[in-house]
């Protein structure tokens, strides 16, 4: 009754509790410190789990592989994550722009609001703002305008890409995309 959850125990809880995947339970469980940020964090979130597993398995993976750290020595605490989480969840940021956050994060330790904040990262989800930036992006590229008239979605993606560009990664992409389908229609 004193030890602690065995690996095998906490893998099979990991799959029934926050419904993961097999595959995805077993990484997080591979070591102790791992699954104790997850355990951790998916409370603390209390939200979709497979979002967390995915920042830990996936970015946050990534960054302590890349400083030769373990999890437990990294500056970003559950937190941290769940406060990047909540800014992607309320529309602040996007996930790109999540991703050079949790960066800044990982090497400074600040909190992701303040990073936000600092940097002026905050999403733009004014519809009439996006749409200035629509309008300039299709009167400055009327041939791919034509060529998605003409049935070429390669230059819809391009567009999108003029229009994120000059917002600075900024924009809504979901507005983005909306805007765009209805002006050329």
């Amino acid at each position: 009754s004193n030890l602690p959850e065995l690996p095998e125990e906490r893998n099979k809880r990991f799959v029934e509790e926050y419904g993961l995947q097999i595959q995805d339970a077993r990484v997080l469980t591979q070591s102790k410190a791992v699954g104790d940020y997850f355990d951790e964090t998916a409370k603390m979130y209390g939200k979709d789990s497979k979002i967390v597993a995915n920042w830990i398995i996936g970015e946050f993976a990534y960054h302590l592989k890349d400083a030769k750290l373990e999890i437990d020595e990294s500056a970003v605490t559950s937190k941290h994550l769940v406060n990047l989480l909540k800014l992607i969840d309320k529309k602040t940021i996007s996930g790109k722009i999540a991703k050079e956050v949790f960066d800044e994060m990982f090497n400074t330790g600040k909190l992701p609001d303040v990073i936000v904040e600092e940097k002026g990262l905050v999403q733009i989800v004014n519809e009439s703002e996006i749409e200035k930036i629509v309008d300039a992006v299709l009167e400055e590229n009327a041939q791919a305008v034509e060529d998605i008239k003409a049935g070429k979605e390669k230059a819809f993606g391009f567009l999108v890409g003029q229009v994120m560009r000059l917002s600075k990664g900024k924009a809504n992409p979901g507005i983005v995309n909306r805007l765009i389908k209805e002006k050329i229609k």
